[in-house]
C-alpha cells in the first residue's frame, strides 16, 4: 500500500532547509509492523531514508536541469537496511554484534550499560574497576556481574569514563506530565535536554568546482570520511552509493572491526595515515585540498590538535562541506565523551521505556539512532551540495545521536501500519556480493528515487588497503 503525507519526513525536510512542495514527491510502501517497538522507530526509519532519497533526486535535478524524480521509499528496505549489520554474512559466518561484556548490568541501586567491543575499551573498563584481565570474555562474565553488583550505577559510570572507558547509568524513563523531557546522561545534568536535530550554518563562500550533469546525484564529489562503527559510515556508504569517490582515514593505532567494515564499507575505498607523521600529513593536506566533503564522527574538538577545527578547516577552504557527528550533542558537560548508540539509548531513557516485563532495560529493534542518524548526514550532506551549486557557500553541518534519540522520543508520532507485515521476509532486500573478505550476504540500500542505483558498485576493501589518493 502506498502512502504520502508524512508528518516526521516533512519535519526532517524542513530542518534540512528543503523546499517545502518537494516533500510531496515522497511515496512510501507499507510493509506492516516493521522495526516494532514501544517507540515510533518505523516512522523515524523511513523518514531518514525518505529525507536521504529526496535529497539525492534534487541534486541529480539541479545538475541536470530535469524536473525531480519521484521518491518511492519501500518499509521492507527500510527495515532490513537499519538492521544491516545483523543480516550480514561472510562465507557464511555471522558477525558477533556485541562482545561479553558490553550489555546491562545490575547495580546495587539500578542497571549500568557498559560497551567494551574494542579491545582497547575493553582494557580501560577493566582497569577502571579494579578487574584483573586474566582469561577470556566467557570467564571475566561473573567477576564484572559481582564487581558491578556492588556498586551503585552512577559511580560505575563516573569511575570508568574517568578511565576513557565506556559505561553509562540506566535513566528512568521520562515522564510526560513534567515536559522536560529525559536528559542526555544521568549526572551531571547537561545544559539542554533537546539537542538540535540538524545544526548547520553556512560558511566560506567560495568558487567551488560546479557539478556537471551526471548519471548520479553525487557523481564526481569528493568525500574525505574520517567516521567509525555505523553511523558516519552509514552516512559515507550512502553517499558511495550516489556516486562519490569516498576514500576512509584512519590512524594506523587504532584498527577497526573487520567485520564492522565489511558491512559499511560498501562502496568506498579505506587508507591509513597518521596526522601527526609529516609525510603523512603531507598527503592528508593535498588530498583536502581537492576535497568538496569532508565527514567527521570524533568526539567534539578531538580532531582540533591536527588542524580540523571546522572553523580551521574553512578557512583555509572556502566553500568545503564540513559534515560533523557526535554522541552527545554539542553542548552542555557531556558533548566531549565518547558514546555509542547502545549507550546513548540508555543515557536518554530509551532503555527504560523498552524495559522488559521483568524491569530489565530494553533497546530498540535496530541501532535506530546510528542509521537514522547516518541517514541524516547524508541528507544534509546532499543538501549542502545543491546549495552550494548556487550560492557557492560552504556549509557547517553537525548531528548527533542525542538530537536523533530527542527526536524520537518529542517529535516523532506514531501512524497507522499500512501493507503487509514483512519483518521475517527480508530475502527480497538482501543480495550476494564477493568482496576481498569473501562472499558477503548482504542488506539492498534503500535510498530510492526513479532511475536510483540498485546497489554500490563495488564491494567493501580490506580496511586500509588502498592508496591514499582521489580515484
Amino acid at each position: 500500500m502506498t502512502y504520502t503525507e508524512d508528518a516526521a519526513t516533512a519535519y526532517a525536510w524542513a530542518v534540512l532547509g528543503g523546499r517545502g512542495r518537494l516533500v510531496e514527491r515522497v511515496r512510501f510502501e507499507g510493509a506492516g509492523a516493521v522495526l516494532p517497538s514501544r517507540l515510533p522507530v518505523r516512522e523515524l526509519a523511513r523518514a531518514c531514508v525518505g529525507v536521504s532519497s529526496l535529497a539525492a533526486a534534487e541534486l541529480l535535478a539541479l545538475r541536470n536541469g530535469v524536473p525531480v524524480p519521484a521518491v518511492r521509499v519501500d518499509e521492507a528496505a527500510v527495515a532490513t537496511a537499519f538492521v544491516s549489520e545483523r543480516h550480514l554474512r561472510i562465507d557464511g559466518r555471522a558477525p558477533t554484534s556485541f562482545a561479553p561484556l558490553s550489555g546491562f548490568w545490575q547495580t546495587s541501586d539500578g542497571w549500568v550499560r557498559t560497551h567494551a567491543n574494542y579491545p582497547h575499551h575493553r582494557a580501560r573498563l577493566l582497569d577502571a574497576l579494579g578487574i584483573a584481565d586474566t582469561g577470556p570474555d566467557q570467564t571475566l562474565v561473573g567477576v564484572l556481574a559481582k564487581e558491578l553488583a556492588s556498586r551503585p550505577a552512577l559511580e560505575v559510570q563516573e569511575t570508568v569514563y574517568a578511565a576513557d572507558g565506556l559505561a553509562v547509568a540506566v535513566t528512568p524513563a521520562p515522564t510526560p506530565a513534567t515536559g522536560t523531557g529525559p536528559t542526555p546522561a544521568p549526572a551531571p545534568a547537561p545544559t539542554s535536554d533537546r539537542p538540535a536535530l540538524v545544526e548547520t550554518r553556512r560558511a566560506g563562500r567560495s568558487s567551488p568546482r560546479l557539478l556537471t550533469p551526471a548519471s548520479v546525484p553525487a557523481q564526481g564529489v569528493r568525500v574525505l570520511d574520517l567516521t567509525r562503527v555505523i553511523a558516519g559510515p552509514v552516512a559515507t556508504r550512502t553517499l558511495a552509493l550516489l556516486g562519490a569517490d569516498v576514500l576512509r582515514v584512519d590512524a594506523p593505532r587504532l584498527p577497526e572491526d573487520a567485520d564492522a567494515h565489511a558491512d559499511t564499507g560498501m562502496g568506498k575505498r579505506s587508507t591509513l595515515l597518521d596526522l601527526a607523521a609529516p609525510g603523512d600529513r603531507r598527503v592528508f593536506e593535498g588530498l583536502l585540498s581537492e576535497a568538496d566533503v569532508v565527514v567527521t564522527g570524533y568526539r567534539p574538538g578531538a580532531l582540533d590538535r591536527h588542524g580540523l577545527a571546522p572553523d580551521a578547516l574553512l578557512a583555509r577552504h572556502p566553500g568545503l562541506i564540513v559534515a560533523q557527528l557526535c554522541a552527545w550533542g554539542w553542548s552542555g558537560p557531556w558533548a566531549g565523551r565518547r558514546g555509542f548508540d547502545s549507550l546513548v539509548q540508555a543515557g536518554t531513557g530509551i532503555a527504560a521505556i523498552e524495559a522488559t516485563d521483568d524491569g530489565r532495560p530494553g533497546v530498540l529493534p535496530a541501532q535506530a539512532l546510528d542509521h537514522g542518524t547516518g541517514y541524516l548526514l547524508a541528507a544534509a550532506v546532499l543538501r549542502a551540495l545543491t546549495d552550494r551549486q548556487a550560492t557557492g557557500d560552504g556549509r557547517h553541518l553537525r548531528l548527533s545521536l542525542a538530537g536523533t534519540a530527542s527526536w524520537l522520543l518529542h517529535g516523532v508520532q506514531p501512524t497507522p501500519v499500512q501493507g503487509h507485515f514483512a519483518r521475517d521476509d527480508p530475502a527480497a532486500w538482501l543480495t550476494e556480493t564477493e568482496s576481498p573478505y569473501g562472499l558477503l550476504r548482504h542488506a539492498l540500500p534503500p535510498v530510492h528515487y526513479d532511475g536510483a542505483p540498485a546497489n554500490w558498485d563495488r564491494a567493501s576493501s580490506r580496511w586500509g588497503s588502498d592508496r591514499p589518493n582521489w580515484a
